[in-house]
């Protein structure tokens, strides 16, 4: 008996520490090509978010990258009573892409992706694409205006057509960010992504 228990403690601990590394960041967050060579798994979901929803995999992990610094927890921070206490948090945003409780909602009824989880990147960057292919057709923003796609994901398309964000300068500098970003890690891809296209067969014999 006591040898079981120990072995069931063993392998409670090993799936605790799988979940946590599945779920930590990537060791390098600022190269796109490092991202996916340390998680492979995240290039494929980018690609299918790409095909599916016609956004560049450059602009949606600028996205993430923006949002969570790629941590699948992330939650805003708690704003302060009296200086000091912890209070409630601004928003219900969490996860990779920072999605709020009814957005979410409305994408896993919209996209049919119904079990969706906001800690699953691959739900994440679906969940970005889908919103910025939404703000490329009601707003017509291209595809790759990273800047312009961020104002309409913080703002909503119509706070984006009514120009809410030219009142708010820390967001102005953030969207800035995230286009450089999406430039960055769009050059950074174009170096990398045929050897990502590689089989792990192809890898294995080049």
């Amino acid at each position: 008996m006591k040898f079981h228990t120990t072995k069931i403690a063993c392998l409670s601990l090993l799936v605790s520490l799988l979940a946590a590394c599945a779920s930590s960041p990537p060791k390098s967050v600022a190269d796109i090509c490092e991202i996916f060579e340390d998680r492979r798994g995240w290039y494929n979901a980018a690609k299918r978010a790409e095909q599916r929803w016609g956004i560049p995999v450059s602009v949606n992990m600028a996205f993430i990258y923006q949002e969570s610094a790629f941590q699948s927890r992330a939650k805003p921070a708690r704003n302060k009573f009296l200086w000091i206490f912890p209070g409630r948090r601004p928003s219900s945003a969490y996860g990779y892409a920072q999605a709020l409780d009814g957005t979410w909602r409305e994408y896993e009824q919209r996209s049919g992706n119904s079990r969706a989880s906001r800690r699953n990147f691959s739900d994440a960057i679906d969940f970005v694409a889908w919103y910025n292919a939404n703000s490329t057709r009601l707003s017509n923003i291209s595809n790759n205006n990273a800047m312009h796609l961020y104002y309409a994901y913080h703002e909503g398309n119509g706070g984006y057509q009514r120009a809410t964000y030219r009142d708010k300068q820390w967001l102005m500098d953030a969207a800035a960010r995230v286009q450089a970003n999406s430039s960055r890690f769009a050059g950074q891809l174009d170096g990398c992504r045929q050897e990502l296209d590689k089989s792990w067969f192809q890898r294995l014999i080049s």
